[in-house]
């Protein structure tokens, strides 16, 4: 399915509340200082654990069997985010093997 999203910025209650949006969907980095030093991780999004192909900025192609996860995620920011898919048949092996390969990996 190809899956587009359009966050409507007059919706969210403030900056960090849309940065929240991104960062649940997309994982993020986090520096954390500590004794002089910075240690650097990576936090997960649902894009790190669902197989999928980006598309543009908000739009992306993922397997319909991981579909119900990704309309949970949008369902939850409904009243913010609008949030459309179309399911599509491809023929196009490169993407679909690494949407495949992906999932071998988690």
């Amino acid at each position: 399915a190809i899956v587009t999203f359009h966050p409507v910025a007059g919706r969210f209650d403030s900056d960090y509340d849309r940065s929240k949006f991104f960062r649940e969907l997309h994982g993020w980095k986090q520096t954390v200082p500590k004794n002089g030093k910075k240690y650097l991780y990576r936090r997960p999004g649902l894009l790190d654990e669902v197989p999928h192909v980006r598309v543009a900025d908000s739009a992306f192609i993922v397997a319909m069997r991981d579909m119900q996860r990704v309309t949970d995620y949008f369902d939850e920011w409904a009243d913010k985010v609008e949030f459309g898919f179309m399911e599509m048949v491809s023929k196009d092996m490169k993407m679909l093997r690494q949407l495949m390969e992906e999932d071998d990996i988690r």
